[in-house]
């Protein structure tokens, strides 16, 4: 997922934008292969509660952005995906006009597992389905002419619920932050840089106790680290990332939000001296509020303890 551990995890620990250019031609998505674990996951919130995932304000019409979205994708990755102006293809499925054709079998489950989720959904929402599915990041479109966040595909939230998030003003969306007041009063200005000439990453990452990429919070337990007692060390524990992309429409004032969500078991990627150092160092300089926010309060002291054996 091109999750930069060393850029992201640093100290003191700070709320910020951390926005850096992508160099030209750098890559923006991701392909998932057939049956693959993002796939999966994203295939049964899509079946299930594509409600909670797809969301809209009422009136608001992405299709120039989806449209920039097909675009990038084809010419990123040719072989994966393809657009012709009009119809989509990936996985030998097909989307045209809101139209769902399976072009070939599936190569897991019965095969026509993506064409079925597909097809679920509301004519405007398949062209955005089957893009979810092709690709592992989630996909928002972010409107600098008011400060909001108009549309969203999300499918593996961190936490939050993108049906309460939508049509909101950045600073409404980032309010249960802690510690943001920084990103939130620098919100304007920052969604004008991403829908400008320049393209844009950053990294959010935390130590968490589900293995899960999907956690929206009606889909897991609220109680975080509940299910192993203090007394038996650090619990099983998993480093979740993301890495966030900026798709530039300067034409319409707007940006394409790529999200790019991975779930590893801590100890394989806290896999040398100077990785446990630095997220110590990191955890060590979290504020209360932070820790908090981010579910490592009960487990900090093990979380430092475990950090030091490495």
């Amino acid at each position: 997922m091109q999750f930069d551990f060393d850029a992201a995890v640093t100290a003191p620990f700070r709320m910020q934008p951390g926005l850096r250019r992508l160099a030209p031609g750098t890559a923006q998505l991701t392909p998932l292969a057939p049956g693959s674990r993002h796939q999966r996951e994203k295939l049964a919130v899509l079946s299930a509660f594509a409600g909670q995932a797809l969301v809209s304000r009422a009136g608001f019409d992405p299709t120039p952005a989806l449209q920039a979205l097909c675009r990038q994708a084809a010419d990123e990755h040719p072989q994966h995906f393809r657009w012709d102006g009009h119809a989509a293809t990936a996985m030998g499925v097909t989307v045209r006009d809101g139209q769902v054709q399976q072009q070939q079998a599936g190569v897991f489950g019965l095969g026509d597992e993506l064409s079925r989720c597909v097809e679920l959904q509301p004519p405007a929402w398949r062209l955005p389905a089957l893009l979810a599915l092709a690709f592992a990041e989630d996909i928002a479109i972010v409107d600098a002419a008011d400060a909001t966040v108009p549309w969203m595909a999300v499918a593996l939230p961190s936490h939050w619920a993108p049906e309460d998030k939508v049509g909101h003003h950045f600073a409404h969306i980032h309010a249960p932050v802690a510690d943001a007041e920084l990103v939130r009063k620098a919100g304007e200005g920052l969604l004008r840089l991403v829908s400008g000439s320049e393209r844009w990453e950053r990294f959010v990452w935390n130590v968490t106790d589900n293995p899960r990429l999907h956690t929206h919070p009606h889909r897991v337990n609220t109680e975080r680290w509940s299910h192993e007692p203090a007394a038996r060390g650090l619990p099983r524990a998993w480093f979740r990332s993301e890495r966030q992309t900026f798709i530039p429409l300067p034409e319409h004032r707007q940006s394409l939000f790529t999200i790019a969500v991975d779930v590893q078991l801590l100890p394989q990627v806290v896999d040398t001296p100077e990785r446990a150092r630095r997220l110590a160092d990191a955890v060590q300089t979290m504020s209360p509020a932070v820790l908090q926010y981010r579910g490592l309060t009960g487990v900090r002291d093990q979380l430092l303890d475990w950090l030091a054996s490495r």
